[in-house]
């Protein structure tokens, strides 16, 4: 139990990174929606001065969500049809975080359209750097990745794209550490995410940041 909680406080400190980066991208958005929330969230870890919404096609990950209390307001529904649940304008900022991969890739730019018409100020999403394989987890099918999605794809659009986690070839598929011991890679990982911030075809994963108003 203290070897499992030591571990879990090195991977918060690795992470700290992006929910420090996450929480000032949001800085201003006075409403949140949260596309694909699953069973818990990355907000979980920002400081709450907005209301969100979470909205996913698995009852049992809601389920598990709501008891968390991480959102104000939860909605089971399928985000391929994102723009029948929600009007254009109608959230400050619409996060899409580890859930774009999911989908095929013609689903994933439906998408996109749809998030950047229902956010007023700004989209946010963070994904892999490229194609990463992961089959279901935990009995939910909707767990497997379809669909890589690299800088260009972003940059196409008109976001601005950051690199997370570190550098790419660290990582394997769930981010966790390819070598051993872990805990030195983990610190490489750390060490060299200030890098990968501003070269994020480097990184593991992309943060990527379109302004909508």
């Amino acid at each position: 139990m203290l070897k499992n909680g030591f571990r879990q406080k090195i991977i918060d400190f690795a992470d700290s990174h992006y929910y420090q980066t996450l929480t000032k991208t949001l800085i201003g958005c006075k409403s949140v929606l949260d596309v694909g929330c699953g069973s818990w969230s990355p907000l979980a870890r920002v400081k709450k001065t907005f209301s969100s919404e979470g909205i996913d096609i698995h009852q049992p990950s809601l389920n598990q969500i709501k008891r968390l209390k991480i959102h104000d307001r939860y909605r089971l529904g399928d985000v391929t049809r994102l723009a029948n649940f929600y009007q254009p304008k109608s959230f400050d900022a619409v996060v899409c975080l580890d859930l774009i991969e999911h989908l095929e890739k013609p689903a994933g730019e439906k998408l996109l359209r749809a998030m950047e018409t229902i956010a007023r100020r700004k989209v946010i999403l963070l994904t892999p750097n490229g194609f990463t394989g992961q089959d279901p987890l935990k009995g939910n099918p909707h767990q497997v990745h379809r669909a890589g999605w690299r800088v260009a794809d972003f940059k196409n659009r008109d976001y601005q794209v950051y690199g997370m986690r570190g550098a790419k070839f660290i990582r394997g598929g769930c981010a966790t550490i390819r070598f051993k011991p872990w805990f030195l890679w983990g610190l490489l990982a750390t060490l060299s995410q200030p890098l990968v911030y501003f070269f994020p075809n480097l990184a593991y994963q992309l943060l990527a940041v379109k302004r909508t108003a």
